[in-house]
This record gives C-alpha cells, sequence and structure tokens, in this order.
C-alpha cells in the first residue's frame, strides 16, 4: 500500500497542485490516482507554465490565434478542455466515494477579485462549460469572494475558496457556505450534491514570519495556525444550526492545505505534509512535494496532535508582536497580485 493511499485511510485526501495536457494524455494524473491522489487543482500560474512549456498546445493554439480568438477566449478554451479531461480521469474516485473525493478546481479570472456579482456570473459559466459534476470553481476569498460563495452554493456549484491565511478569515468562509447550504435548502435543492473547499495557504506564512522570529519558532507558526484552525473547523460544524443542515444531507466544507511544498530550502521537502495529515482535510501538493512524500513521508494522524504546544507558539508569537490578521490581510492581497501578474503573462503568448 502507497503512503498516500495510509494517508487516504487516515481521512485525509491527496490532490495534485498542477494539470497540464501532457499529464492527462500520458496517463500519469491515473497513475498518481492508482497511488491514492484523490483530485486536482489548478491556477493561473500553473497554466501558464503548462502553455508555455508543454507542446502539445502548440497546434491548438495556432488554429485558435488563426480564428481570430481574444487571448481569454484561447486561455478558456484550453483550460476547460484540460479540466474536463481530469474530471474523467477523476471520474471513478468521484463515484466510488459517492461524490465526495475527485475532484478538479478551475479558477475564475484573477481580475474579478473585488467584482462579487462579476464572480458569481463568470463562474456559473464557467461550471456551465465544464459541465462536470467533479469539478470545482474556484474563487478567492475575498469580501466579494463570500458573497459569491454564497450565491453559488445556493446554485448548487462546487466551490475552492482560495487565499486563506488565518482562522477568522477561514470561519467567515464557512458562515458564507452555511448561509448559502440555507438558501439551497429553502429552494428545494439537494444539500447532498455540494461540496465546498477552503484552502487554507501553509508555507507563504512561515516564508513571511521565519526572519522575524527566534529560531526555535522558524518553521512552526504555519503549522500552528493550521493546527488552531482544524480546532476551530471541529467546533464550527458541532454546532446544533449545522448539524440541522446535515440532517438534510450537506456535507462539512473540507479544509484543504494549499502552499504545502517548502519555501526554505533547509526545511525537509514534506515538512507541510507530514504535520498536517487528519480527517476530512485536503492537502494539495506540487509534483516535487508528491514524489518526496511518496518516497519519505509518514502517513500518521499528525494534525490533531500536540494542539497545547501549537497554541502557545500563536501567543508567544503574538507578544513578539506579529499580527496574524494583518499579516493575512498582506498575504492575501500579495497571492492575489501574483495570481493576476501569472494571468497576464498567461494570455500575453496568447494574442494573435
Amino acid at each position: 500500500m502507497t503512503t498516500i493511499k495510509q494517508v487516504k485511510q487516515l481521512g485525509q485526501q491527496i490532490w495534485l497542485d498542477n494539470l497540464s495536457r501532457s499529464l492527462v494524455q500520458s496517463g500519469e494524473l491515473a497513475r498518481f490516482l492508482a497511488d491514492g491522489v484523490c483530485g486536482v487543482t489548478s491556477n493561473p500560474a500553473i497554466f501558464q507554465k503548462a502553455f508555455s512549456s508543454d507542446a502539445l498546445y502548440l497546434p491548438e493554439i495556432a488554429a485558435l490565434k488563426q480564428q481570430n480568438q481574444t487571448p481569454q477566449a484561447i486561455y478558456e478554451t484550453l483550460a476547460i478542455a484540460d479540466v474536463q479531461a481530469a474530471c474523467d480521469v477523476c471520474r471513478a474516485e468521484y463515484d466510488s466515494s459517492n461524490g465526495k473525493t475527485g475532484f478538479v478546481s478551475l479558477e475564475v479570472s484573477p481580475e474579478l477579485s473585488h467584482d462579487a456579482e462579476r464572480t458569481i456570473a463568470e463562474a456559473q459559466r464557467l461550471w456551465a462549460a465544464i459541465n462536470r459534476p467533479n469539478a470545482m470553481i474556484k474563487i478567492p476569498a475575498t469580501d466579494a469572494g463570500l458573497e459569491a460563495l454564497i450565491a453559488l452554493v445556493a446554485s448548487g456549484i462546487n466551490v475552492n475558496l482560495t487565499l486563506l491565511f488565518s482562522r477568522k478569515q477561514t470561519l467567515k468562509a464557512y458562515a458564507a457556505y452555511t448561509a448559502g447550504l440555507t438558501q439551497l435548502a429553502a429552494n428545494g435543492g439537494n444539500l447532498a450534491q455540494i461540496q465546498v473547499v477552503a484552502s487554507f495557504f501553509i508555507s507563504r506564512i512561515d516564508n513571511a514570519l521565519d526572519g522575524t522570529l527566534p529560531e526555535h519558532l522558524r518553521g512552526k507558526i504555519a503549522i500552528a495556525l493550521a493546527k488552531a484552525a482544524y480546532q476551530d473547523w471541529q467546533d464550527y460544524f458541532a454546532r446544533p444550526e449545522f448539524a440541522l443542515l446535515a440532517a438534510q444531507g450537506a456535507h462539512r466544507v473540507s479544509l484543504l492545505w494549499a502552499s504545502t511544498g517548502v519555501k526554505n530550502p533547509d526545511y525537509p521537502a514534506t515538512l507541510y505534509v507530514d504535520a498536517l495529515i487528519g480527517e476530512h482535510t485536503v492537502n494539495t501538493v506540487p509534483d516535487a512535494t508528491l514524489k518526496a512524500f511518496i518516497a519519505t513521508g509518514t502517513a500518521a494522524r499528525t494534525l490533531p496532535e500536540n494542539i497545547p504546544a501549537a497554541l502557545a507558539q500563536l501567543a508567544e508569537a503574538e507578544k513578539l508582536g506579529i499580527d496574524v490578521e494583518t499579516l493575512a490581510t498582506r498575504l492575501q492581497n500579495d497571492g492575489l497580485k501574483q495570481f493576476e501578474e501569472a494571468f497576464v503573462k498567461l494570455l500575453a503568448p496568447l494574442a494573435a
């Protein structure tokens, strides 16, 4: 049994944070699923790298340019086809889990991050275009994104809410999800068909803080925050008000650990996988981290462990003047800017 399958038995899904035409057509994605991978995530930076390095795209890009398609239209044609193909590869996983695993996510345009109305419209359009039950539409956890989340859940669309960096941001996400479910229930919708993941970013937190921390706290705060956020998740979804929705078939949001490839080369490659294994969570990892975890990772339910120590580390960081909510806002804004820049870089070569 592979390490990934052992993690799956412990209640956590491992997803691949990568997507390209070669990944699908070579059979590599199918092999990853056979090893225990349960889903796929994508973003503008991933597609920018794929389009620029994967020769399988060249004929279709050339043909679409000849049709005078806009760069945005060319991107969507390619990305939607890739997501559909990946959804089809993951469909057996989705079916065998009764719709709990096997998802593939596609992000709305980063330009819409502060426009709820347009985010809703684009998410609905992309959802219809992909036309797969195991697709997820990825939107950022801005105020506009949270407003959009309510409407998208109410309309029966699976969502990957991304760029979460703090406990407070994540609790707001749960509240928005609950509001969307309440609307869906009021309209007679099927609550059991909706799956939402809340993508909590890990390595970027340590990368931002390590230079300001004493040595004994370096590489610790992101994991401590994740452990505390997992406790919040358990508390929130044990509330009586959610129990009423659960009785109608509603699923809990799955906490998803994102940005789990280490940015500090001094840290073990599997640091943010080994330390964050827990029930009803997802970890989406880049290829290199996934392969390292297959080779050297340890499958153990580590996420609920050492909570008092984690809370003590967070308290010590606070005494040192670190405001994790202010940091979370800055990191979310930085993440939005990075995705916007990647999107511009992605579209430029697609111009006719």
